[in-house]
C-alpha cells in the first residue's frame, strides 16, 4: 500500500511539473496534445519496398510528457475503403497541436474516431 501511495504522489508530481509545456486543448478541439514548444524536423526513415496489402505509416514524433519521441514508420494492413491518415503537428498561435493519425472512410482529412459525420464525403 505504501508503495502505491509513493508512485501515485510521484504521478502526481509529474503532472505538475508538465504545467510548464503542456496546455490543455479546448473543448471545441480534437483530442490531443498541445505543447508550446515546436517539434524536431521529421527524421529521414528508409522505405522499405511496398508490400501488397499494406500501407506505409510515416514514423513521427509523440510527446512523452517532457520531450518528444520518435516512432518509426511501419506496415499496416491496408483497409478496403479507408484512406490512412499519418499524425501530424499543426502550429496554432504559437502552440503545436498534434493530431493522431487514422483510417478516413470519407476521405476528407479527419480520422474517423474524431469525424463527426464520418461516412459524409461531401463535407465541406
Amino acid at each position: 500500500m505504501k508503495k502505491l501511495a509513493v508512485s501515485l504522489a510521484i504521478g502526481a508530481a509529474s503532472l505538475l511539473s508538465l504545467g510548464a509545456a503542456v496546455i490543455p486543448a479546448t473543448a471545441q478541439a480534437q483530442p490531443g496534445v498541445v505543447v508550446r514548444v515546436a517539434p524536431p524536423p521529421p527524421r529521414h526513415e528508409h522505405v522499405p519496398p511496398p508490400r501488397k496489402g499494406y500501407v506505409w505509416a510515416p514514423g513521427h514524433y509523440e510527446w512523452s510528457g517532457h520531450r518528444y519521441v520518435w516512432h518509426k514508420g511501419s506496415y499496416m494492413r491496408a483497409r478496403s475503403g479507408y484512406a490512412y491518415r499519418a499524425p501530424q503537428w499543426d502550429e496554432r498561435n504559437g502552440h503545436w497541436e498534434y493530431r493522431g493519425g487514422g483510417w478516413d472512410r470519407d476521405r476528407d482529412g479527419v480520422p474517423n474516431q474524431h469525424d463527426r459525420r464520418p461516412d459524409n464525403p461531401h463535407r465541406s
